[in-house]
């Protein structure tokens, strides 16, 4: 909600601001909705503008004066124009107007990107470093992955660390370099993979390989009625040899498959009953031994697994201020990039089933709070706010550029019967954006995606 608000704010600034600038009255400047109410609101003494805070957390908005906006307020457009009013102004003056929201939001990107590498710098855990390699689905394996394979990189770039650039960089390459046993190699792809496939097919393409070793047990857990402690070594489950902690979590994932049509609470015990090998120590002559375990309903063995970090040891690249200020616009810029570029996905049937509301939005900030999360998942945010609303759609800052760009070219400015129309289509579209993005959340929440 800090962050929203943060943003909204921020954006509807940006129009309050290029207004004022051009001497536009704006007669509600509102943090949030106030359909027929708000929860906070003054006007100050000789301001023509009301300030305030509404009660439906769905965005924001500047009332400015002789325009046609998501207020629909066209008693106003019946009047005489009046100087003060957005349709007095010229073309390029209202183009700046609308365009000051995602102005704002996109400068800020950059802005808080140069801060965060400033004062944190970056952190990662270079991909060539992981000298364990990678665990790779039957797909990638189709290819002539092996599981261990030590990415190196494309015939494009080196891989950096593993994040969502990686799986982008495998899905446009047509020649993937590899240390395989100490021996460099290379594997042939098609160049043009489905990124949203890689990302969601159980296993995912390409994972990096973890030992299946216990790190810590948590209390009256499955794992420490078992006799389970620090540093055991899961070896096999349900009489499959389990040579990591990726193949333990998928073997769980087809248990996951089995308590789903259970159909009594005798099938739901048995699926949550599995038998698991382990040994004490990591040494090939360690004692070994065997329970048979019921897991948590949710299929929780109850033990947490050694992080990446724990196992490889991070680099950090540090920058001064002026280093930071084109870092940050570079990294900015590559962010919104991505972005748009995974947005042809949005029109597949899997690309609508990954669309999120609130519920996406929140899962993406840590469970505690953490500034450097904190100010990293704003600046992405922010991104996002600035690019979906300069899409030229009406009701969106972009829709208003659109029409505007269109006077601009042809002299002629369309009627405001076409524009109170098209203005109601875009917010009907919005509408049903928002209710489809909240429902996958409900979905996923309820387990049905």
């Amino acid at each position: 909600m800090l962050a929203i608000s943060l943003l909204v704010l921020l954006h509807e600034g940006g129009h309050f601001f290029f207004a004022k600038l051009f001497g536009v009255r704006v007669e509600k400047f509102y943090i949030f909705f106030d359909w027929k109410f708000s929860l906070f609101k003054f006007k100050p003494k000789n301001s023509d503008t009301e300030y305030g805070i509404g009660w439906l957390p769905l965005g924001g908005y500047c009332k400015i004066a002789g325009m046609i906006d998501e207020s629909f307020d066209t008693e106003q457009m019946k009047q005489p124009v009046k100087e003060y009013e957005f349709r007095a102004k010229p073309a390029w003056q209202r183009l700046l107007i609308m365009i000051g929201g995602v102005l704002v939001n996109f400068l800020l990107a950059l802005f808080i990107y140069g801060q965060i590498l400033f004062w944190w710098g970056d952190t990662y855990i270079p991909v060539k470093d992981m000298t364990l390699g990678m665990k790779f689905n039957q797909e990638a394996k189709s290819y002539g992955f092996q599981d261990g394979d030590i990415l190196i990189g494309t015939d494009a770039k080196r891989f950096k660390d593993f994040s969502a650039d990686l799986y982008r960089d495998l899905s446009e390459a047509r020649r993937v370099d590899i240390l395989r046993d100490g021996k460099p190699m290379s594997i042939s792809l098609p160049g043009n993979l489905n990124l949203l496939n890689m990302i969601k097919a159980e296993p995912a393409f390409v994972r990096p390989l973890m030992p299946a070793r216990i790190d810590s047990v948590m209390t009256g857990s499955p794992a420490e009625k078992a006799g389970m402690k620090g540093g055991d070594q899961i070896v096999a489950l349900n009489g499959a040899p389990i040579d990591s902690y990726n193949e333990f979590v998928d073997q769980l994932g087809r248990r996951e498959d089995l308590l789903l049509t259970a159909k009594t609470p005798a099938d739901s015990l048995k699926a949550r009953t599995v038998t698991i090998v382990f040994q004490h120590g990591a040494a090939s002559d360690a004692r070994q031994d065997t329970a048979t375990v019921t897991l948590t309903p949710d299929l929780k063995l109850g033990f947490f697994a050694p992080s990446l970090a724990a196992i490889y040891k991070p680099v950090t690249r540090e920058y001064g201020f002026l280093e930071s200020i084109p870092a940050g616009i570079s990294y900015g810029w590559h962010v919104l990039a991505s972005y748009v570029d995974d947005m042809k996905y949005v029109f597949s049937a899997e690309g609508a089933k990954s669309l999120g509301g609130f519920g996406a939005i929140g899962s993406l900030f840590p469970p505690v709070w953490d500034w450097y999360m904190f100010w990293k998942m704003t600046a992405f945010l922010s991104i996002i706010l600035a690019f979906m609303n300069i899409l030229p759609i009406p009701a969106l800052d972009g829709g208003h550029v659109l029409f505007l760009l269109y006077e601009m070219v042809t002299r002629r400015k369309p009627s405001e019967e076409f524009m109170i129309r098209a203005e109601y289509v875009g917010f009907g579209l919005l509408i049903l954006l928002m209710v489809v993005a909240n429902l996958n959340d409900i979905l996923r929440w309820l387990g049905y995606m």
